[in-house]
């Protein structure tokens, strides 16, 4: 059996967003801003254009600029991965897209719309994983549920690298890690990933994407060192002051995973507007007001090293 080398990126994993300003462009200075602020914290990896990109809202052509600015930004420094998925030809265009501008892999999106079977979604996964050298990643959630044998037929394909679950059927992931094992890097890809985290760690899921590193990503990272260590005081308040209270507002409108952050990036002053593309809503003025008395208590208890901008 061959060694599968590859390597996917490990530890909290950084998903910068899709600003857009006054008019509802794309603004390429504030994505630059936003992805030199998530490598200088030390977020492990960049993932431009996936969910919290709003990659269901933008073209190929902005979603090529996108990429640029993310090479240009990470070159050197962290592992770059895109989004990729929905319509299947479009999803192509964007694996070719990223592997032509330099990026390390690309995570796979559910396709729209459609429903569809296991050998559905096994032919829609295979044919974009092997359309390019690139490592992939399978992102489980919405319409892209895969069952073990289709997850396992698909380890056979060299540029499968990973696996992110936004579902959370524990059961499951119990069957998937004990099947496959470290074939896979497993990630967490729960909203606000830190409210489960402590229970995927116990299965073998080393890494998550967290939306709070957008504008926090110091209690973030103070929260999984804690986790990691056992330290369960400094896990509870930061679950009691921070990772609950901003996870409350989030369940309160579908779209809160993306608008969400986008205020919490205004609040600590980043340049970056609240604006989203439909469907997605923006956040209301009360919760915006609340979220922001949330991260002031939180910076006033567990001040950053350094200024976020």
């Amino acid at each position: 059996m061959t060694i599968n080398k590859r390597q996917a990126p490990i530890g909290i994993l950084g998903f910068p967003v899709a600003p857009m300003d006054n008019e509802g462009n794309l603004d390429l200075e504030a994505l630059g801003k936003n992805i030199e602020f998530l490598v200088e914290e030390g977020l492990s990896s960049v993932f431009v254009a996936c969910g919290a990109g709003e990659l269901h809202a933008i073209s190929n052509e902005e979603y090529k600029s996108m990429v640029k600015v993310a090479v240009e930004k990470t070159k050197g420094k962290v592992p770059l991965y895109t989004g990729v998925g929905g319509n299947i030809a479009h999803a192509l265009e964007q694996a070719k897209i990223s592997e032509e501008l330099g990026a390390e892999g690309y995570l796979i999106l559910p396709p729209y719309l459609i429903d569809p079977s296991q050998d559905g979604i096994y032919n829609y996964l295979s044919e974009i994983i092997q359309s390019t050298d690139l490592n992939s990643i399978v992102y489980q959630r919405d319409n892209c549920i895969l069952e073990a044998e289709t997850l396992q037929k698909l380890c056979e394909l060299p540029q499968l690298v990973g696996f992110k679950d936004g579902v959370g059927n524990m059961e499951l992931n119990v069957e998937f890690t004990h099947l496959i094992g470290d074939r896979l890097e497993w990630i967490n890809g729960m909203p606000l990933a830190e409210v489960t985290m402590a229970a995927y760690v116990n299965l073998g899921f080393t890494s998550y994407s967290s939306a709070i590193s957008n504008y926090i990503p110091h209690i973030s990272a103070k929260y999984y060192e804690a986790l990691l260590k056992g330290d369960k005081e400094v896990v509870h308040d930061l679950y009691e002051n921070v990772i609950f209270p901003i996870h409350r507002i989030r369940k309160q409108k579908k779209g809160y995973a993306v608008s969400l952050i986008k205020a919490g990036m205004q609040i600590v002053g980043l340049p970056v507007t609240t604006n989203v593309r439909a469907p997605i809503a923006p956040v209301e003025e009360t919760h915006y007001r609340e979220l922001k008395v949330i991260i002031e208590k939180a910076l006033e208890k567990y001040p950053a090293k350094v200024a976020a901008v």
